[in-house]
């Protein structure tokens, strides 16, 4: 099933009733939703539901939760990652629990007095968050996450084990970018854009704030871009090396077979972290 800009993959032997065995996993970006649903105990994809250029991500998120009767089942876990602008790195040497709303200064807008943590100890830091009071409320009332990330966790994920790379994560007209040097992140951020010319914009920005060296830097890309598409031919100006991100390896991705491998790899990364 597929609007203008939603597109939903279910696998046909996928019965809802073995819904205790499978993980639902969630991204929320500032302009997107997508979700999917991976059977546990053979590690299969079971369906997909991706929609882009949200208007008001967070009510579309609400209608959705109320009319799509997948997100209702009583899953084994729910992982969700959601965008915030409310949100930091502290590193463990200077982060106390015992402190944790002084944070909250640092934020600004609607937002909840709820903060978030998420440590990411291999990487030395903690991260912590608020979301905005109403998608903290429709997730409170209607479907409550198991564990909750902010958006830089699945990239956080994808970078592990890499040593200078550039991960830049599209969605239909934006990009989330993360970039580690001698396998520590650096640098993320998220930026909405119109065209190639404004990604190649802030691109530029990016590189030469950052002092990237271009040469030795790979960059690995996820979401919605093509090898065709400007974007991409924008990247091949500056980069020798880019990749496409694959979908996780230990998942299986039958229903995925007639799209890009690197669609839903972010997505699909929420079942590796912790």
């Amino acid at each position: 099933m597929n609007s203008k800009n939603s597109i939903l993959l279910v696998d046909p032997e996928f019965d809802p009733n073995t819904a205790e065995n499978c993980n639902l996993l969630i991204k929320i970006t500032a302009n997107s939703i997508s979700y999917a649903i991976v059977d546990k105990h053979d590690n299969q994809i079971k369906a997909v539901y991706d929609q882009q250029e949200c208007i008001d991500v967070a009510k579309d998120f609400a209608n959705k939760i109320k009319t799509d009767s997948y997100l209702s089942l009583p899953f084994k876990e729910i992982k969700a990652s959601v965008f915030t602008e409310n949100a930091i790195a502290v590193p463990d040497d200077f982060f106390h629990i015992q402190h944790l709303n002084q944070y909250s200064k640092y934020f600004n807008g609607d937002h909840s007095k709820t903060l978030y943590t998420q440590p990411f100890k291999e990487l030395g830091f903690t991260s912590i968050f608020a979301l905005s009071s109403f998608l903290e409320q429709t997730l409170a009332s209607s479907l409550i996450p198991s564990k909750l990330y902010d958006h830089t966790a699945p990239l956080l994920s994808l970078s592990k084990q890499k040593n200078t790379v550039l991960l830049l994560d599209f969605t239909a007209s934006s990009f989330h970018v993360l970039y580690c040097k001698n396998g520590k992140p650096v640098f993320q951020n998220y930026y909405e854009i119109e065209d190639a010319d404004e990604f190649n914009y802030y691109l530029l920005f990016i590189i030469n704030q950052l002092k990237i060296n271009i040469t030795d830097t790979e960059v690995n890309l996820t979401g919605i871009i093509h090898e065709e598409d400007a974007h991409y031919r924008c990247l091949q100006k500056y980069f020798e090396t880019i990749h496409f991100t694959k979908a996780v390896d230990e998942i299986g991705t039958t229903i995925l077979d007639d799209m890009p491998a690197h669609y839903y790899t972010s997505l699909l990364a929420l079942d590796l972290c912790e």
